[in-house]
């Protein structure tokens, strides 16, 4: 069972971003000019897209996952930083909450690896 609810866990945390790299490249000069708007250059998208479809799906299949999951973590804090700072607007304060919400997440695969169903798993080896 707890195999079970490791890899759903790491669909979940993982689905967002992939869903964003989506959005991103089918809406590449809205993300683009969104980006410019903060300051930061437009051509920035194409290495963001490449973490979020890449690193989520490493942390599905369960390999480096640590890794992949600390990035993302760092990468969530600098996007709630960057983007979403904004407290006086509600939604940005919530996007924010989940920037910092979904550190947490990573940072708990990053303390506690994955279970049994990952590419990286231990093997478990019986002396005969």
């Amino acid at each position: 069972m707890a195999n079970v609810v490791d890899l759903i866990g790491r669909i979940f945390i993982s689905a967002l971003f992939l869903i964003s790299a989506y959005n991103k490249v089918f809406n590449l000069e809205g993300s683009m000019g969104w980006m410019e708007g903060f300051g930061i250059p437009g051509f920035f998208i194409f290495p963001a897209i490449a973490v979020e479809i890449i690193l989520p799906v490493l942390v599905i299949v369960g390999y480096q996952a640590r890794i992949a999951a600390g990035i993302l973590a760092v990468f969530c804090l600098m996007t709630a930083f960057l983007f979403h700072f904004d407290f006086a607007d509600q939604s940005q304060l919530i996007s924010f909450l989940k920037n910092i919400g979904l550190a947490g997440g990573f940072l708990f695969i990053v303390a506690n690896g994955t279970k049994d169903w990952a590419v990286d798993r231990e093997k478990k080896y019986v002396r005969l």
